[in-house]
């Protein structure tokens, strides 16, 4: 899907190709204002911070500079989490100049440190509405979504003539005593989702679910990566057929196998989703806050978008973006997630984290 356009000598021209990437109409004249000069394009190279898991296809920044003069260098600093600290820490005086990454569950938190600079993408009309109503006055820009799930080896479970939990009530029988294991919403993005979907399932007893649950031998780790490549049965050595991921999980296990299996070897459980959406955001204090604004709209485009299904295993939020056949396959899109306020979240987050640490930490 890649085309690349020679960049022309003369302005009009340039300026007719940045529309075709960008998007933009005659009626998106606040756009005029985020460009930079020729000048100013040939001494930019903007720092987009990430977590771990951001892996664009490779060379997905070509068609952006080659339009703008503005080069991409790409920082990765581990777990949503770990990343959202960072930023918070270094508000107004920031490390990169564009974060990808936060979601709804830390969102709160990066907009009471105030780590953003506002900015509403010329592509907001082609965006989630539920999405751009989480950050309605544009301080981050929506630019995917997914959901955390349970996740469960279909082969451990058929051999044992076991039926896999379903629910989150289900978790609690002794029948999968010994069987999950979470990353920490300590230390974790969708260890944070994961038991945000408890509290939206049980409410006030969300706790003794985890009570329950720490009787029952939940195993919990310090990350997903951990998680899923170092005690899950489908995708390790180890010995826990249950796991906290993601609905989009079982595409990748499908896609990245050699040989290709037929269907995919998880599943997973429709009714314990979390709606989960992550964010890209101007760094408060950048240097380069024009030249930033064209990222943002570069990655919410319909050709950046289309680029997400199968190298991050995310729902595009440009909902002009074409998605895979092969994605739509293998995934699981639940029709009514568990979801939670970001105002509630932001007001009981502290609250329900030191609950967390006392019932299964300690």
């Amino acid at each position: 899907m890649t085309m690349r356009s020679p960049i022309s000598p003369r302005l009009l021209i340039a300026c007719a190709a940045i529309g075709v990437l960008f998007g933009c109409s005659q009626g998106a004249t606040s756009d005029t204002s985020s460009r930079v000069t020729t000048a100013e394009q040939e001494a930019v190279t903007l720092t987009l911070l990430a977590h771990d898991s951001f892996t664009p296809t490779e060379g997905i920044f070509d068609d952006f500079t080659a339009l703008t003069g503005i080069t991409v260098r790409v920082v990765r600093g581990g777990d949503a989490g770990a990343l959202v600290t960072k930023a918070v820490v270094t508000s107004g005086n920031p490390e990169g100049d564009v974060l990808w990454g936060v979601d709804n569950t830390l969102l709160s938190r990066a907009l009471e440190a105030d780590v953003f600079s506002p900015y509403v993408t010329v592509h907001r009309d082609d965006i989630d509405a539920d999405a751009v109503a989480l950050s309605p006055e544009g301080h981050v820009t929506p630019v995917d979504s997914g959901d955390v799930c349970i996740n469960y080896d279909k082969q451990w479970f058929e051999e044992r003539r076991i039926t896999p939990p379903l629910t989150l009530q289900a978790l609690t029988s002794s029948t999968y005593r010994n069987l999950l294991v979470v990353s920490s919403p300590l230390t974790s993005s969708p260890g944070l989702a994961f038991m945000l979907a408890t509290v939206a399932e049980f409410g006030d007893e969300w706790s003794q679910w985890w009570a329950t649950m720490r009787e029952n031998g939940v195993l919990v780790v310090d990350s997903w990566n951990d998680a899923y490549y170092g005690h899950f049965t489908a995708s390790s050595d180890g010995d826990r057929p249950i796991v906290v991921s993601y609905a989009t999980s079982p595409p990748a296990e499908v896609i990245f196998a050699d040989p290709r299996p037929s269907e995919a070897p998880t599943a997973v459980a429709a009714l314990t989703c979390f709606r989960q959406y992550e964010f890209v955001g101007i760094l408060r204090g950048t240097k380069y806050e024009s030249a930033a604004r064209q990222l943002v709209d570069f990655l919410v485009s319909r050709r950046f978008q289309e680029d997400l299904p199968l190298t991050q295993f995310v729902w595009p939020i440009n909902r002009t973006a074409n998605v895979p056949q092969e994605f739509l396959d293998y995934s699981l899109r639940p029709e009514n997630p568990l979801s939670i306020d970001p105002a509630t979240i932001a007001r009981r987050r502290a609250e329900w984290l030191d609950t967390f640490t006392e019932v299964v930490l300690r």
